[in-house]
């Protein structure tokens, strides 16, 4: 079957940029806080089939002449080495494989700004780190009593203490590695200043999730609330914009929760007329034109609940690791029942299981096994049908290593037992294992994919599977064990998505 399309880009990009330009018409400079990942939208792509991973930097770029892009970081997620799931990579760093990306594709970053500061050690590591390499960096405070004295916000002493980013552009992006960086309350620190100076700057809010004109219970909307179940984030109706105008627009929690605070700054710090003062509500705040994307609604219904699946065993995972507690499972699972998923409706959950069945087994026939057993299945895609391919653990594989090659196997067309990579390579890893004190010879992804290689330098075969890897990208995985980095990093730098149920992996052989 052919991978149906429920989005189109290029008519989201037309109507989004359209919005963004007639928001930014209303001031002499607009800060544009951007939510979610600047560059590699996974998310909206999962879950919007169509949607360009790049579709935001596409976006930025046709902004470009009239912008720059500033970046936010929080001080306590750099103390607490917060980490993004996605890269594996903290805060700080994401910040900084962000900062060297966007330079390549001629998107530089005019600041960093540390938010919530209080003296954290780390913080100022990295500012050091930030300007050392050339980078411009400031502070922001933390503000006492944020949410009730509006007078100490509104003075120098709150809006008024962060570093003032000098910018240049009518359109200043603020962005962040996650939620909590401080985007709304340095983008206010900035029109706090700017006001102060004559300049009638404004703000306004870009996020993708949820789509404000879809209805509360679609599946679109529902996957972001399980996208942000450790957040505690949930999906309201907008009651400012129902008693302002009449309509039903969906909004998340945080916003609708800080708006009263917000519109009283707003009042505080402008006049009635002002363009700033006309938000009566969170979404009057929004430039969210999604929805004028979507062409087949029922495509993009489906992949939600595909994603709600995965959220599921991302957390289930994160539950095992010790990284979130019982009660983000709970919205997970009372997320899943709004759609009624089912973790096992992830097509490819139940083969590998299988495998891991079949591994037992063979222990069983007396092969010599030994301790956990491990199974992997790869959703991919020959020619207009879908197949899943497995592979189990053994004394020279993981199991995602012998699913990776027996799926790299049908995108070339090879029989199962095809020889891929020379015996002399793999004695060789073996050797400089053992060298190393490995306490196993088991190959992992990363491995076999630099067996594969150095054995494509003189075999044919092995060179045409090199060539198919890129196949991988979007397929459907799943383990039913937690991994190590040297199999699930070259997994997502494939670009498949891959989830686990997270079983401990005890020596096996």
């Amino acid at each position: 079957m052919i991978n149906k399309i429920g989005f189109n880009t290029e008519k989201y990009l037309d109507a989004q940029i359209k919005k963004i330009f007639e928001r930014v018409s209303k001031f002499d400079k607009l800060y544009l806080e951007f939510g979610g990942k600047l560059r590699y939208d996974n998310h909206a792509s999962r879950v919007l089939p169509g949607y360009l991973v790049d579709t935001k930097v596409r976006m930025l770029k046709q902004l470009s002449p009239q912008m720059e892009i500033v970046h936010c970081i929080s001080a306590k997620d750099i103390e607490g080495r917060k980490v993004r799931r996605d890269f594996g990579l903290t805060y700080e760093d994401q910040i900084i494989k962000d900062i060297t990306d966007l330079a390549e594709i001629g998107l530089p970053v005019s600041a960093v700004v540390i938010n919530r500061f209080s003296g954290e050690w780390s913080a100022l590591k990295f500012k050091q780190r930030l300007e050392n390499w050339g980078y411009p960096v400031y502070i922001g405070y933390e503000i006492p009593n944020y949410l009730t004295d509006l007078d100490k916000v509104l003075s120098d002493d709150g809006y008024g203490k962060p570093e003032y980013v000098t910018t240049k552009k009518k359109i200043v992006v603020v962005t962040a590695p996650g939620p909590g960086s401080g985007k709304m309350s340095f983008s206010m620190s900035q029109i706090y200043n700017d006001r102060k100076n004559g300049i009638n700057s404004g703000f306004a809010k870009f996020e993708t999730f949820p789509i404000w004109n879809l209805k509360l219970e679609h599946p679109v909307n529902i996957a972001y609330e399980a996208a942000t179940a450790d957040l505690n984030d949930y999906n309201m109706v907008d009651p400012f914009h129902l008693a302002e105008y009449g309509v039903i627009a969906i909004n998340y929690n945080r916003d609708i929760e800080n708006f009263s605070i917000l519109k009283r700054l707003i009042e505080k710090m402008v006049g009635p007329n002002d363009p700033l003062a006309n938000y009566k509500s969170p979404t009057d705040m929004g430039v969210n034109m999604a929805k004028e994307g979507i062409v087949d609604d029922e495509v993009c219904c489906i992949a939600a609940k595909d994603e709600v699946a995965r959220r599921y065993f991302r957390y289930n995972r994160d539950f095992v690791e010790g990284n979130t507690g019982r009660d983000t499972l709970n919205r997970i699972e009372n997320v899943m029942a709004k759609l009624n998923v089912k973790p096992d409706d992830r097509r490819v959950v139940m083969p590998a299981r299988d495998a891991a069945k079949d591994a037992e087994k063979r222990k069983n026939e007396g092969k010599g096994y030994k301790g956990i057993f491990c199974g992997a299945a790869i959703e991919i895609t020959i020619g207009h049908k879908k197949k899943i391919v497995t592979g189990k653990n053994s004394p020279l594989m993981h199991a995602e290593s012998a699913a990776l090659l027996n799926a790299v196997k049908e995108f070339v067309g090879l029989e199962e037992g095809a020889l891929l990579i020379s015996p002399l390579v793999i004695e060789s890893l073996v050797r400089l294992k053992r060298t190393f004190g490995r306490s196993t010879a088991c190959l992992d992804v990363k491995e076999v994919l630099d067996a594969l290689a150095a054995s494509a330098v003189n075999d044919v075969r092995a060179r045409k599977c090199v060539d198919a890897l890129i196949q991988f990208k979007g397929c459907e995985m799943h383990t039913t064990h937690l991994m190590n980095n040297g199999d699930e990093i070259p997994l997502i730098q494939l670009g498949i998505n891959v989830t686990t149920d997270a079983r401990i992996p005890l020596p096996t052989f």
